[in-house]
């Protein structure tokens, strides 16, 4: 899974054919974002940021490098949800979905990072 397509995505951009499967990593429905329009294969909210780190993070620029740090301890305790993300990815193209307006600072962004190195361990 070397070259695994994994891409990230805000859950309101529009759907393309080329998304492949679609999951979304919130740990909250995104607001105003109904179930037809997001066109999701699955709903991981479990893979999300804690809520305490979602508080504490509050999409502040200077605390990002500690917020991934912070993020990737809490998933090295969900494996199997980690799993789940790797399995989905060799089948084919897999967009993790995200709300946060931020393309660039993101759960997604980190999720995506932690899979690409999983696979290049392989």
């Amino acid at each position: 899974m070397a070259n695994a397509d994994i891409r990230v995505k805000r859950i309101y951009d529009p759907v393309e054919g080329n998304d492949g499967k679609r999951i979304l990593i919130d740990r909250l429905w995104p607001r105003g974002m109904s179930k037809t329009r997001a066109a999701l294969d699955a709903w991981l909210p479990d893979i999300g940021p804690s809520h305490e780190l979602r508080k504490w993070y509050a999409h502040r620029p200077e605390r990002w490098s500690e917020f991934c740090e912070r993020y990737r301890e809490e998933l090295a305790r969900r494996n199997e949800l980690l799993q789940e993300l790797m399995d989905a990815a060799e089948e084919g193209p897999l967009t993790l979905l995200f709300s946060a307006t931020n393309r660039d600072r993101n759960q997604a962004v980190v999720v995506r990072q932690l899979l690409q190195e999983k696979s290049d361990s392989r």
